[in-house]
């Protein structure tokens, strides 16, 4: 496309939101609306606003894009789906290496492994994203330790005392317990049997869960010690 042949000329240390939507398949409008949601975070942890740009058309209309540096687009790529996200990490691998071939330095680490490890660190990134809410909660697991109990014991008393329910694959809060601070989601990543990377949640306890579930438990040890 011709507008991206002429935005490229920013530099390769910036990539316009038009090149990111050519690279991954996404239609400009709809990753310009996903840029503008997330920036409001970006902000708030960085003091800094996304840079907007601007390009023209085939059309010869002036219209709006981002120009994001490295760290703003790995950023944004949170959001992809994994192939998304590969083509626009291998993407600024190309740039890189255009870059420092231009400054006269001949070897640039692009392996298969490099992509692999800097799609790792994205996810990680990701987790720890979406995961802020659930900072300071506790497992399950970690509460049957404290009180002298098995992680499954726990959770069959838990679903008699009707704070939890098993649902879809996993243990839910029943409709009497939510939205009472008790507790949050943990989102985790996985491989499944096809190696593609998987995503699910599991439920994780505040402090307020924790002491709550301690209270429900002491008068059943109390019998067993008696």
């Amino acid at each position: 496309m011709t507008e991206i042949q002429n935005l490229q000329a920013m530099g390769a240390q910036r990539m316009t939101s038009l090149e990111i939507a050519e690279i991954t398949g996404k239609q400009h409008k709809n990753l310009m609306r996903d840029i503008r949601n997330m920036e409001a975070a970006w902000e708030k942890t960085t003091g800094l606003k996304f840079e907007l740009s601007s390009y023209q058309d085939s059309t010869g209309r002036t219209l709006p894009c981002y120009s994001l540096n490295k760290t703003e687009c790995l950023y944004i790529a949170t959001k992809f789906n994994d192939e998304a996200r590969a083509k626009l990490v291998i993407r600024w691998q190309q740039l890189e290496q255009q870059r420092l071939k231009h400054q006269g330095i001949r070897h640039l680490l692009v392996t298969d492994q490099d992509v692999m490890h800097e799609a790792e660190r994205i996810v990680g990134h990701e987790l720890t994203c979406d995961n802020k809410h659930a900072d300071g909660c506790i497992t399950t697991t970690d509460i049957a330790k404290v009180i002298g109990m098995e992680t499954k014991d726990l959770n069959s008393f838990l679903k008699d005392q009707g704070v939890q329910r098993w649902k879809r694959g996993q243990y839910r809060l029943t409709e009497n317990y939510e939205g009472r601070g008790l507790a949050q989601d943990r989102l985790f990543v996985y491989y499944g049997k096809d190696g593609k990377t998987k995503r699910s949640t599991y439920l994780v306890w505040t402090t307020k869960g924790a002491e709550m579930i301690e209270e429900m438990v002491k008068p059943q040890k109390d019998k067993r010690t008696n």
